[in-house]
């Protein structure tokens, strides 16, 4: 199974990736990808952790997420990446358009090919207006195609507004 979950900022849709791990009944690997630059994003930090249960294994990895999913990925395994719009900006911000195309490219190269669970969380980013900086406009823009990739390879697509799940794509497990 494989699962992209979108919304907008406290949307709910890191606590419903949570469930969904744990609803999975497997060993769960929580693939972090932010980087605590400021004390507001280590209070987002801290706050992910509080919730995730001691028995998770936690891989943290800002560039390389293809990497981990191939070596962590297993038919026993669920893996939750949090979140593919912090990996993206990561990757827009090393300014290496070389290392992004690589890396985005394996990824979506990668995705039908991997074993077990697989949960995908991301920000909807392009339900607002343009943005007026160019690095603003090329995230929405990179975010945008990213999850159409990534919503034709998943299983079930899920949008979350005000904690509410809405699917896209294949349908609510029982």
């Amino acid at each position: 199974m494989k699962e992209l979950i979108l919304g907008g900022v406290r949307s709910g849709k890191s606590r419903l990736a949570e469930q969904h791990a744990l609803a999975s009944g497997l060993a769960v690997t929580y693939v972090a990808t932010a980087t605590p630059g400021d004390a507001e994003m280590q209070a987002r930090i801290i706050e992910h952790q509080r919730r995730r249960p001691p028995t998770w294994t936690l891989v943290e990895e800002p560039l390389a997420l293809a990497r981990v999913l191939r070596a962590q990925a297993a038919p026993d395994r669920c893996l939750l990446v949090d979140c593919l719009t912090l990996w993206l900006t990561n990757l827009l911000c090393a300014n290496d358009d070389i290392v992004f195309a690589t890396q985005r490219r394996t990824l979506v190269e990668l995705l039908p090919q991997l074993p077990g669970h697989i949960i995908l969380v991301g920000n909807e980013t392009g339900m607002g207006v343009v943005p007026l900086g160019a690095l603003s406009r090329r995230f929405c823009d990179e975010a945008g195609w990213l999850h159409q990739d990534i919503a034709q390879l998943t299983d079930r697509v899920i949008l979350t507004v005000a904690g509410l799940p809405h699917f896209l794509k294949g349908k609510p497990t029982a």
